[in-house]
């Protein structure tokens, strides 16, 4: 009784009270936060992971400029239908080199986080210039204007340098190469010495094969434009981490 006749009085005194919060909100805070400064990175590193390639790069510059992630988050949550729907939920490690990460809140799209090599890029395209061509349903603008626009890359080095100061593994060959991988990864034609540099690059970055995608996006062949790099990002998005032989307790998947 005495101690609740204690706890009254600070219950009547606002300040007293405001003081006793704000400790109890510091302690838990210092348990919780403090540890972190104590460990050199929070997100395990996950075999297949690299750094985009500038091709896609570009076309995820493009997807947050066209405010695509206001309708579709790629964030697959560890709950059953989300998982029977689009696939293995997602890693913390698979956003280590997003910035800003695109997890999002909102789906008035589905989630976009395993779709890449889900459906073919000629399916891309035409979803992108006309939604309802091929999902009658959907309430989704068109972007066919992406097919007019030239894709303009000159600054492609600088964007890698400004990703590899947030700590961006890209390596000096990734950026002083970078104009060249994205002509390299968007023309099929392109000489095999160019396409096997690309792969190499950021297939060894990767530590594993098969997550490099090459070809004419668009089916424009003259010249590359901005529907090129969208549809290469997206073909791109869920696919570096093989969850085919992903087990989390699995120290091979871990670098």
């Amino acid at each position: 009784m005495g101690l609740f006749q204690k706890h009254q009085a600070l219950e009547r005194h606002s300040l007293l009270l405001t003081v006793g919060i704000l400790v109890v909100v510091a302690i838990g805070g210092l348990v919780e936060i403090a540890p972190l400064f104590y460990l050199e990175n929070t997100i395990e590193k996950v075999q297949g992971m690299r750094p985009y390639t500038p091709l896609e790069l570009a076309g995820r510059n493009i997807y947050i400029r066209e405010g695509c992630y206001t309708c579709h988050s790629q964030m697959v949550r560890p709950l059953r239908d989300e998982v029977e729907r689009y696939g293995h939920y997602s890693l913390a490690a698979e956003s280590m080199y997003d910035h800003p990460f695109q997890w999002g809140s909102k789906r008035t799209g589905p989630d976009l986080a395993r779709v890449g090599r889900k459906y073919s890029n000629e399916w891309h395209l035409d979803h992108m210039t006309n939604p309802r061509s091929v999902v009658p349903e959907s309430i989704m603008p068109p972007y066919a204007f992406l097919s007019d626009n030239t894709l303009h890359f000159d600054d492609i080095a600088d964007h890698l340098k400004t990703l590899r100061f947030e700590g961006v593994p890209y390596t000096d060959d990734m950026i002083e190469n970078a104009k060249a991988d994205l002509v390299a990864q968007v023309d099929p034609d392109a000489d095999y010495d160019s396409q096997d540099a690309l792969v190499a690059r950021y297939e060894e970055a990767s530590g594993r094969k098969g997550t490099i995608t090459i070809g004419d996006f668009d089916g424009d062949r003259t010249r590359i434009t901005e529907m090129d790099a969208v549809i290469a990002y997206l073909q791109m998005a869920g696919t570096l981490v093989d969850f085919s032989t992903y087990e989390a307790d699995d120290l091979s998947n871990r670098r």
